[in-house]
């Protein structure tokens, strides 16, 4: 473990070689997300944002010493109390997470609750641990979830498996979300790392500029924002880019190619 996360804290961000990772830091408290976690999560978005050379962000959580890991447990339900937060603010979170520039994947290393679900499907792709639970409990404790989120779901897991989330509050198995085609992988404790890593390398090895506009293409036809001809015109930026043509001369020379991200 890193000295970072010797002792419980707001969420560590840690940037190297392009690769941002966020990780939840409160493992005696299942990484159950307070109000300042959330400040906290938005501030290191926005330093991510802002940094052009992080093409991946990886959020995951600090689960040792837990007896059955838990990526989150979800927000901390006291914080609604407290003025300009609850769901509302909550919100804020995976919706910022969702615009992010970088492609993001959530290493899902535990089980997750409430809230947190979205947080998870916010992210772009998502590799699952054998073995987790997953559980939205939001009727059961009295809550209509708010609009982006129920959006997300629906998205995420389909009409009927939106329902079944919160109309029955049951928990999904890892293997039912793998079904539903939720996660890239779903790996063993001993496959994580190497699976984690093998999908960050795949996205690292990809052209920039074309992975940032479609992402944002992506985004806008799955909100119903798109407009045709920004996405014509983010089609012939990327035709007319260096990466495209060093695209090109590298499949035809069968070498790997260079990409320098314009």
């Amino acid at each position: 473990m890193s000295s970072a996360l010797a002792q419980a804290s707001a969420p560590v961000l840690h940037i190297e070689g392009g690769v941002a990772t966020i990780t939840l830091n409160r493992p005696a408290q299942r990484n159950r997300l307070e109000n300042g976690d959330l400040k906290a999560l938005l501030a290191h978005f926005e330093t991510v944002n802002q940094q052009p050379d992080v093409r991946v962000l990886v959020l995951t959580a600090n689960t040792a010493g837990q007896p059955k890991p838990v990526f989150c447990a979800g927000y901390d339900i006291g914080g609604f109390d407290e003025p300009g937060h609850g769901s509302s603010f909550f919100e804020e979170i995976p919706d910022a997470l969702a615009a992010l520039r970088p492609v993001t994947i959530c290493a899902l290393n535990g089980s997750v609750y409430g809230g947190a679900t979205d947080v998870v499907l916010a992210c772009d792709l998502r590799i699952g641990l054998q073995g987790i639970e997953w559980r939205m409990p939001a009727t059961a404790l009295g809550l209509h979830y708010y609009p982006s989120g129920l959006q997300r779901y629906v998205s995420r897991f389909g009409l009927a498996g939106a329902k079944r989330a919160f109309l029955t509050a049951r928990p999904f198995t890892a293997s039912q979300l793998d079904a539903m085609g939720l996660f890239e992988a779903l790996a063993t404790p001993e496959e994580w790392r190497t699976t984690l890593l093998a999908l960050v390398q795949d996205i690292l090895a990809l052209a920039p500029l074309a992975v940032q506009e479609t992402k944002k293409s992506l985004r806008e036809i799955e909100t119903g924002q798109a407009n045709t001809a920004r996405l014509r015109e983010r089609e012939h930026m990327t035709s007319r880019s260096a990466d495209f043509a060093e695209g090109r001369a590298a499949f035809a020379e069968r070498r790997k190619p260079v990409f320098v991200g314009r």
